[in-house]
C-alpha cells in the first residue's frame, strides 16, 4: 500500500497533511498569520500535539514562523497558501454532502 501511496499525488498529499490537525492549521492560517497561542485556541489541540504538527509543517515548507515584535508568529509559505484550492474544494464538498 504505501508504494502504491508513493507513486500517486494524492497518496503524497494525504501523506503530507494525512491528519486533521495539520489540515486545520492551514486552514487557519489562508486567514492570515496567527500566532501560536491564537492556533491552540482554534484547535483546541494538546500543546505537545499542536507543536509537533507545527514543526512538521514547517519542515516540509508549507508554513514559516517569524518573530513579530515579541511574539512568535506563524504563517503560511509560497508552497502552503498553494492549500487554498484544496481547502475550497473541500469546504464545498462539505457543505454538499455532508
Amino acid at each position: 500500500m504505501k508504494k502504491a501511496a508513493a507513486n500517486c499525488p494524492i497518496g503524497k498529499v494525504v501523506g503530507l497533511l494525512g491528519d486533521s490537525c495539520s489540515i486545520l492549521i492551514l486552514r487557519d492560517l489562508l486567514e492570515g498569520p496567527k500566532r501560536y497561542s491564537e492556533l491552540a485556541c482554534s484547535l483546541q489541540a494538546s500543546s505537545r500535539t499542536l507543536a509537533k504538527k507545527l514543526k512538521h509543517l514547517e519542515r516540509e515548507g508549507l508554513i514559516e514562523h517569524r518573530q513579530v515584535k515579541a511574539h512568535g508568529v506563524y504563517r503560511l509559505s509560497n508552497k502552503g497558501a498553494a492549500f487554498q484550492k484544496v481547502a475550497d474544494a473541500m469546504r464545498t464538498y462539505g457543505k454538499k454532502y455532508l
